[in-house]
């Protein structure tokens, strides 16, 4: 039996959300399942994972029967608190190629390059406003330490014939355009995008419904029985279906055997009042977004009404993978992130902070997503571990469980992406203790490089165990992960 975790109710909704249910004052009202209920597939999360996955099963057989329970309302989870950045994996091109192979690991990168434009048709074809703006990202260097940081993925994508994705840029191109003295160096990477992640995830469940899925939300599933077929219980009934994709992404971690697959680690975000004027005045209106080149990551973007958007990632960490009240954010590490916005932008020192809010990340050890299906339980697929880039990806995590689900043998299926985790984290408590200790010495080791200051060898010996990394044998024809 897999038993899975209380959703909590955040005690502050997203900018995003907010504006999402502006256009849907009743979603919350929304009626539960109850009584019994038989389907061919059952998604279990109500986010871009399950709602893609949804929607891909639906286009390759419209004559299965796809149930879909969300223990909230759809995109009231990560998928409608991220800071509607849209990427993809040239950055992580050295990786991919490791875990997957040459042919698998090309052939995912340009799939999730391909993901921004298929959002963006997306929305266009189904007349959805989510406030999709395709301008490029700006990596940038805040510290001598950090300029140059892109280089080695820049050298492998261009080596593979991928380098039109980065630009090089002079100290006063990057300062004119990011609009910030802070800035002393960076990249451009040609093709990102943001969007108003709300409403997105609501756009898809919108499409979803039109096109046969049955949604129903404020249907928390609290148990799987395994077996054929499965059998979910909700608080007032239960679904009995014969395939179950598991899209709960961080929620998924509390799950045995899953739990060494991922740590979980919150992301807390603010928002300013809108400033279209100040932003004209420093120079920030190409409409690109920006991140730093910490691995505690800034991440930020103006929005369609001219406010400011910045995150920080790595506030609160999970103990046996419990999503508790603190991912949700709190006004300690909101002032946190803000103190981020004003030392980049010390000209914007009396913009009003009107929104914060947090969400739980799942990150793999590796750094790309984990998917397959639970052991001794074939019917059962999961797809988790994005490491904060799940917007765009999730396009490509929808395709892995479509097939997988409905038992095709292809391109997505066989991936080695969809063979779970390549390398582990130690268990709890060594994985949480551990995490909260190398957190403590990262913190201080970026901090101090930004105020000038080089990292003690000992300290940047044990910030490089927060970095992603690999098994130093990888055996891409088993599924086994190494601890």
């Amino acid at each position: 039996m897999v038993y899975l975790q209380p959703v909590n109710t955040p005690h502050s909704k997203s900018l995003w959300l907010q504006e999402a249910l502006e256009l849907e004052p009743c979603a919350e009202d929304a009626e539960p399942l109850q009584g019994s209920h038989v389907t061919d597939i059952c998604i279990v999360g109500g986010g871009y994972t399950g709602l893609w996955t949804a929607l891909r099963i639906k286009e390759l057989d419209p004559s299965v029967s796809v149930t879909l329970l969300e223990a909230k309302i759809c995109g009231s989870g990560a998928s409608g608190r991220n800071g509607g950045m849209i990427g993809c994996w040239w950055d992580k091109l050295g990786t991919l190629l490791k875990v997957c192979g040459t042919d698998d690991g090309l052939f995912m990168a340009q799939a999730a390059y391909d993901a921004i434009g298929e959002i963006e048709q997306f929305l266009r074809e189904n007349q959805i406003e989510a406030h999709f703006v395709r301008k490029g990202r700006l990596q940038v260097a805040t510290s001598e330490f950090q300029l140059g940081s892109w280089e080695p993925a820049r050298q492998m994508a261009e080596k593979l014939g991928y380098g039109w994705y980065y630009t090089t840029l002079t100290r006063d191109e990057i300062q004119r355009r990011g609009g910030s003295p802070h800035y002393i160096g960076g990249s451009y990477r040609n093709g990102d995008a943001t969007v108003q992640p709300a409403l997105l995830a609501r756009g898809l469940r919108k499409v979803a419904i039109e096109r046969g899925v049955q949604i129903f939300e404020n249907t928390p599933v609290t148990q799987i029985h395994e077996g054929d077929p499965v059998v979910l219980r909700i608080p007032n009934g239960a679904v009995m279906a014969r395939k179950v994709v598991l899209a709960t992404n961080a929620w998924t971690a509390a799950i045995p055997e899953l739990r060494r697959q991922m740590i979980v680690v919150s992301s807390d975000m603010v928002t300013t009042a809108p400033v279209p004027d100040r932003l004209q005045e420093i120079g920030w209106t190409g409409g690109e977004s920006i991140a730093d080149s910490r691995l505690m990551v800034h991440y930020m973007h103006v929005t369609h009404d001219k406010r400011i958007s910045i995150g920080r990632g790595s506030g609160a960490l999970a103990y046996l993978g419990r999503v508790t009240p603190a991912f949700d954010g709190n006004p300690a590490k909101a002032k946190v992130v803000e103190q981020g916005l004003r030392k980049f932008y010390p000209m914007l020192p009396d913009v009003p902070i009107t929104h914060s809010w947090g969400g739980p990340i799942d990150r793999s050890r590796s750094g790309t997503f984990i998917f397959g299906r639970l052991t001794g339980s074939p019917n059962i697929a999961y797809g988790v571990g994005y490491s904060g880039s799940g917007v765009g990806q999730s396009v490509v995590g929808g395709k892995i469980l479509a097939s997988t689900a409905l038992d095709r043998v292809d391109e997505w299926s066989t991936s080695r992406l969809n063979q779970g985790s390549v390398i582990l984290y130690p268990p709890d408590p060594v994985k949480f203790f551990a995490g909260i200790a190398v957190r403590g010495v990262l913190t201080h080791r970026e901090e101090g490089e930004e105020d000038g200051r080089a990292p003690h060898p000992v300290v940047k010996a044990i910030s490089k165990l927060a970095y992603p990394t690999l098994p130093k044998r990888l055996d891409r024809s088993k599924s086994t992960p190494k601890a």
